[in-house]
């Protein structure tokens, strides 16, 4: 079960006369982020939300427009993916067993670190294996956020808020961002628990189509309900979409016990995990909490249960077409 949630929003604190403000960040009827000093450098914002006004819903015109069109990317380019990975199995079939032979009349090495890192690699899962390239870019991001040359771009980019100037890249780029590393630790804890079983479901290609598309639409609920409520502030983590990873296996597996990793004792349904995760976060919502983004999460968990029910047949059981005419630009390319 899900521990930590989505980051939201930082604490006020003094201003450094000395540092400028960020204009760019906040729109001209917000106060702007104020830049804590050198002994802790990292940023708190304290936001003031604007009355909401047609103008605020016209400005969720372009996030809408991108979510739709990175959710058709994804899915049109994992779809590419499956085919040339299909393509390539069958061409590298037998160099992979010369390789095999080739290393069996290697002479092995003691302490050689390739070859436990290789053991290592191989005794992952196939899910374990997919996500190991996003655990790596969330820890890397991360990072960044202990560097203070980079906490401006941080905000900016990294931390999804309808009241910034920048409304798009921020959808998928917070996706991959936590502040604290306890709410890395968590996320990415449960993303790897529910990793092995959302790709054996669903695929590595499908996996990251969903993943991907899911950090984006879990934003995209977050930008609706924050300008509905006029409760504006940065969101960032990996929550929304995990959350839609959590569902859709859920979804899938409705009997398969569950249980905290701190009380193993305690089992229960999938089915009931998710209701009580739904539950939590729709009175997070109602009643105004603010410790996590609660729409980001009912968002990406409301995407995941669609995607199990109706999705899957909607798009990806209909790429056939897509990668019909992917087949016909290699040949003909290769004819060339």
């Amino acid at each position: 079960r899900r521990v930590e949630f989505t980051l939201r929003g930082f604490k006020k604190i003094t201003r450094k006369p000395e540092l400028k403000k960020t204009p760019e960040e906040i729109s001209p009827t917000h106060t702007e982020p104020a830049i804590q000093s050198r002994q802790n450098p990292f940023p708190r914002l304290d936001l003031q939300a604007p009355p909401t006004s047609p103008r605020a819903f016209g400005r969720l015109v372009r996030p809408f427009l991108f979510t739709v069109g990175f959710t058709g990317s994804s899915f049109a380019a994992a779809s590419i993916w499956q085919y040339e990975t299909l393509q390539s199995r069958v061409r590298s079939f037998f160099d992979e067993a010369k390789a095999d032979w080739m290393e069996k009349l290697r002479p092995q090495k003691r302490g050689d670190a390739r070859k436990e890192v290789n053991q290592w690699w191989n005794s992952l899962s196939e899910g374990q294996k997919t996500v190991t390239g996003i655990v790596v870019i969330n820890f890397l991001v991360f990072c960044c956020w202990r560097i203070p040359s980079l906490q401006r771009v941080m905000i900016r980019y990294f931390t999804a808020n309808p009241a910034s100037k920048v409304l798009c890249a921020p959808m998928i780029l917070s996706t991959f961002s936590h502040f604290s590393f306890f709410h890395l630790a968590t996320n990415m804890y449960v993303l790897w628990s529910f990793s092995s079983s959302a790709v054996s479901i669903l695929g590595r290609e499908q996996f990251m189509a969903v993943y991907l598309s899911a950090g984006v639409i879990s934003s995209f609920f977050s930008y609706v309900c924050k300008t509905l409520t006029g409760r504006f502030g940065p969101s960032l983590g990996a929550s929304g979409a995990i959350m839609t990873v959590l569902a859709a296996v859920c979804t899938k597996m409705p009997e398969a016990k569950l249980a905290i990793v701190f009380l193993p004792m305690f089992t229960f349904t999938a089915t009931h995990a998710l209701k009580a995760i739904v539950a939590i976060d729709t009175a997070g919502l109602v009643l105004g909490w603010k410790i996590f983004d609660h729409a980001a999460h009912l968002g990406g968990a409301a995407f995941g249960v669609w995607y199990m029910l109706t999705g899957h047949e909607l798009i990806w059981r209909k790429r056939e077409s897509l990668v019909k005419l992917w087949h016909e630009l290699r040949t003909r390319g290769r004819g060339g």
